[in-house]
């Protein structure tokens, strides 16, 4: 999926109030970042505390659209466009755009993309498990006698503990995931007759509400996990993009906490 795009491929869209908001928010923005280069998914990520990213990125559209902003797509090393975003007033932001660039291509090769989503599944496997939960499963699509058979879609764990059963999806990424797989994978696991759960680093808050009417939870690890081998390079894309990304050596107590809290309750 091109970065330029991202906005177009949820179903769900703010009213005009809120494309206006997120639009002014950004104008300041700008105004205050006159000498500095972003791109699209950094955008949408600083400002997801306030707007959905698929907002962000049509307010992104609409400033370009009003001159406030200048853009440039530039093809990375893997082939994927990303958009380069600037004030209109920045004249000197080549020497910029070639740094953000060098950097994303450091943190976006498909081999640490790879890595980073193999990671993920191993925190949360090992949190998991010290917490006394059975896997049942892995790159499952059945339990206990049903099989999901509408796809090849499959689970990354299911996990069992107190006599209850949960399908887990594991996305150990900056973007959303996938709505459409979203869906997907509750369905699934209402059809194996299990509680979906997804950890992800964000989700959109209308999606958590849904999850949650599907009997599931949402936990949210806020930040993209990097292996303690890559602590330097998290720690640049940190520092230099403001990005929420970071180098823990487990998955942290209180994230596991939440969820316990919420297994009991719903015991």
């Amino acid at each position: 999926m091109q970065e330029e795009d991202f906005g177009e491929f949820y179903e769900d869209f703010a009213s005009d109030e809120h494309e206006i908001e997120a639009s002014e928010r950004l104008r300041l923005f700008f105004d205050k970042n006159r000498n500095r280069v972003f791109f699209s998914r950094q955008l949408e990520v600083i400002h997801e505390q306030e707007f959905f990213h698929w907002i962000t990125s049509r307010a992104i559209r609409q400033l370009e659209a009003e001159g406030v902003i200048k853009s440039e797509k530039r093809q990375l090393r893997t082939g994927t466009l990303i958009k380069l975003i600037w004030h209109k007033s920045y004249r000197f932001q080549k020497r910029n755009a070639k740094s953000l660039v060098s950097l994303v291509e450091d943190y976006s090769d498909p081999n640490i993309g790879a890595f980073l989503g193999l990671h993920g599944e191993t925190m949360v496997l090992e949190g998991f498990a010290r917490h006394q939960f059975v896997m049942r499963g892995r790159n499952a699509r059945e339990h206990d006698g049903k099989l999901w058979t509408m796809s090849n879609h499959e689970l990354d764990f299911i996990f069992e503990r107190d006599g209850v059963a949960y399908g887990l999806e594991v996305k150990n990424t900056l973007g959303y995931m996938d709505q459409e797989e979203f869906l997907l994978k509750i369905e699934l696991c209402r059809s194996l007759e299990i509680r979906p759960i997804f950890v992800c680093r964000m989700l959109p808050k209308s999606w958590i509400y849904k999850l949650g009417i599907a009997g599931g939870f949402a936990l949210i690890l806020k930040y993209q996990l990097y292996p303690w081998t890559h602590h330097q390079l998290a720690k640049r894309v940190a520092l230099e993009l403001g990005l929420p990304v970071d180098a823990p050596r487990a998955l942290a107590e209180g994230t596991m906490e939440r969820f316990l809290k919420w297994h009991m309750k719903h015991l």
